[in-house]
């Protein structure tokens, strides 16, 4: 990577890790997905439970078979096979988890979580229940503002997430948002995490790497 680029991004990670710091949640910041596995290994605790939220970043990270291959009790919602009422199931189960992980959609400069969601079952394990929570967010999830984070879930990452799930959406035919009332949208619940009541639930690790959407 181009040393003055390399430069920007630090400069990008330091500012969100001390946001986050002043928001209550603990910013980790590992150089690639191998550090990643070693902190979630010192984070999780073996024989607990652990759920974990749609993510194409803790799958291309190699968080997914860490969780399956690992000593935990992992609520495997990508098992092969799972019915939609078992899926559902889960959902319910994450709640009352030890540990939560998931990708956000955004991370602002100042300490900011920004996720839209299709039915709320990533978003509200975030928000409540879980004991701890911890995001793995690539390089590529960080912007400058809150109105920067809109723009980039509505107009990249919805279309391409939309497409992923071969949705009849008219994102997926023009690739931005248009705000539409489809049935087959999934944008829509709309969360902001701005801070944390409960000092460090939410670790939030950037990897220095892009990952994801």
């Amino acid at each position: 990577m181009d040393r003055n680029i390399s430069w920007y991004m630090e400069k990008q990670v330091e500012k969100a890790l001390d946001g986050l710091s002043k928001n209550n949640m603990k910013g980790i910041f590992v150089q690639d997905e191998n550090e990643l596995l070693e902190v979630i290994k010192e984070l999780v605790a073996e024989n607990s439970v652990v759920g974990v939220g749609d993510s194409a970043t803790l799958l291309e990270t190699g968080v997914l078979d860490l969780l399956r291959n690992g000593n935990y009790n992992f609520l495997d919602k990508y098992k092969e096979g799972i019915t939609r009422e078992e899926k559902r199931e889960i959902y319910i189960h994450n709640f009352s988890a030890d540990t939560f992980l998931c990708s956000t959609n955004a991370l602002t400069e100042d300490g900011m979580l920004y996720n839209i969601d299709g039915n709320g079952s990533r978003v509200a394990p975030m928000i409540y229940g879980p004991e701890q929570v911890i995001i793995v967010a690539g390089i590529n999830k960080l912007v400058q503002t809150k109105e920067d984070a809109e723009r980039r879930v509505r107009n990249y990452v919805a279309p391409i997430d939309a497409k992923r799930l071969n949705k009849d959406t008219p994102c997926t035919k023009i690739g931005h948002c248009v705000d539409c009332k489809s049935p087959n949208r999934i944008c829509n619940v709309f969360v902001t995490i701005s801070r944390q009541l409960v000092q460090d639930r939410i670790k939030v690790i950037i990897v220095g790497k892009p990952f994801g959407y």
